[in-house]
């Protein structure tokens, strides 16, 4: 049995996947982790195909093999992704972790998948004879679950917007550097002439996904921010009824909490 692959491009890569049951990865810095016995693997950190930063009418393209490093140096990708990239784990990891890998481990932990579902991001797929775009909150079906077919590859992350007036991440580890996520908070709020236009709220490592409650950002927009405020007790209530969350290292009753004062002070800070 051949043990590994390292195509010349990207559709070698994709024929390969079809045919093979060869692991795809870049950075490696999950799998080596595992020690897979016995398995075939793809190699993809070299393709330059999936190491593009780029911007078009679209939005931000990011490819799955782009380094977390690479981001960081990159002026396109926005300060909230930085921000949650700048706390992933130390520069020997960030040097070699992909976005593809973050988000293909299947984690409601993985740092940049929380912006990527406040950010509404869809995740690029393709197989040797097909392609699709899936809504990143779609791709995520449970832990360790994705709608990704055994042909396919993540070759991109598309971020149809990477503008944002507010924004505010939080993440609390177990200590102040190398964590993983205990509870991570991102969110975003825009305003046109006084007027909420967009308002986004993710909760990381607290689920088997990423918690978002799009009806409940929905009662925000287009309210000017003084009547957002006086609704603020009831939207605070409607999500901390709504959050049912799972056991980790700590009590669900204290992520709760953490949780809900995350989101609280975000409204505060974003004036509502």
């Amino acid at each position: 049995m051949v043990n590994g692959y390292r195509p010349e491009s990207l559709q070698e890569a994709l024929q390969i996947r079809k045919e093979h049951h060869a692991r795809p990865y870049a950075g490696g810095t999950d799998l080596m982790v595992e020690n897979p016995q016995d398995a075939e693997f793809l190699f993809l950190g070299h393709l330059a195909e999936l190491k593009q930063i780029f911007t078009d009418e679209q939005g931000l393209h990011i490819g799955a093999a782009v380094t977390f490093t690479e981001a960081l140096e990159s002026e396109l990708v926005p300060e909230l992704m930085k921000k949650a990239l700048a706390k992933i784990a130390a520069p020997a990891i960030r040097n070699a972790g992909t976005f593809g890998g973050n988000l293909g481990n299947g984690s409601a932990k993985a740092d940049t998948v929380l912006i990527e579902y406040v950010m509404d991001a869809c995740v690029h797929l393709r197989s040797a004879d097909a392609e699709r775009m899936v809504p990143v909150s779609a791709f995520y079906q449970g832990r360790k679950k994705l709608d990704l077919r055994e042909d396919e590859l993540i070759t991109e992350i598309l971020f149809p917007s990477a503008e944002m007036q507010h924004y505010f991440y939080e993440k609390v580890g177990g200590r102040q550097a190398l964590a993983i996520s205990r509870i991570s908070f991102a969110g975003i709020l825009d305003t046109e002439d006084g007027r909420i236009t967009r308002f986004r709220a993710a909760f990381g490592a607290v689920a088997d996904t990423v918690l978002r409650f799009p009806d409940i950002e929905k009662r925000l927009e287009g309210l000017r921010l003084q009547d957002a405020s006086r609704i603020r007790e009831d939207i605070l209530n409607s999500y901390k009824s709504r959050m049912n969350l799972t056991r980790g290292r700590v009590s669900a009753e204290y992520r709760k909490e953490v949780c809900m004062r995350l989101l609280e002070e975000f409204l505060q800070r974003s004036g509502i």
